[in-house]
């Protein structure tokens, strides 16, 4: 995959970008909504993509990397039972203040979280799939598909990238934009190429489809 490292020791494994996650959840909510120049293109139509994503899901989601809680709202206000997994206790605390009194956020992460309390139909994450590598991308689909029941799946929105090109492309309108934070996320996290993850998901069992949401973000949906 494009930019893969190794993580180095001491690192936990889908937690490497956790000290990032854990400053920026005082405001994470205004960048998402477009509020910093440099990011408005990676957000856009965030909320659409959040809502796409609980119309299509099931009854019984598991949501990783819940954040601050904005995809954990709409499935809730859906009237569908949810287990919301965050690794930043800064991020699950901004969230409480969003969520139903009472509501459980769950400590883990994309590969590595409590028993779920129910099977379910439906794993989904929004911008967070990202920050695995590529062997931790694998793994973390085959958990997934095992956890699945038959006809369970997986909706996901992320940043990722039709060809290298694609991605040079951007990096080069991020340099001559001056946006400087953006470029050194893109050039030090692991955005994949569809076509890499295209072949992990069916690699794994999977039937997978891409659907573009901006130009960089794409709606991804898996069925076991």
């Amino acid at each position: 995959m494009l930019l893969i490292k190794i993580n180095g020791g001491g690192t936990q494994v889908g937690r490497e970008f956790l000290p990032v996650f854990s400053n920026w959840a005082e405001t994470y909510d205004a960048f998402v909504t477009g509020k910093d120049p440099a990011y408005a293109a990676v957000f856009e139509n965030y909320s659409k993509m959040l809502g796409k994503i609980a119309v299509q899901s099931g009854e019984k989601i598991i949501e990783f990397g819940s954040g601050t809680g904005n995809l954990t709202l709409q499935l809730l206000h859906q009237k569908k039972r949810v287990m919301a997994i965050e690794p930043s206790a800064a991020m699950r605390k901004k969230a409480s203040s969003k969520l139903p009194k009472g509501f459980t956020q769950y400590d883990g992460d994309l590969l590595e979280f409590p028993e779920p309390p129910f099977t379910p139909d439906t794993i989904v994450s929004s911008f967070v799939f990202h920050h695995l590598n590529a062997e931790e991308k694998r793994a973390a689909i085959e958990k997934y598909y095992a956890l699945l029941p038959q006809g369970g799946k997986v909706i996901f929105a992320d940043t990722m990238f039709l060809s290298l090109q694609a991605f040079q492309a951007i990096l080069r309108d991020a340099k001559e934009q001056g946006y400087d934070a953006l470029l050194e996320d893109l050039i030090s996290e692991y955005y994949p190429l569809i076509s890499e993850l295209e072949a992990l998901f069916k690699g794994a069992g999977f039937t997978v489809s891409f659907e573009q949401q901006n130009s960089y973000a794409w709606l991804v949906t898996a069925y076991k």
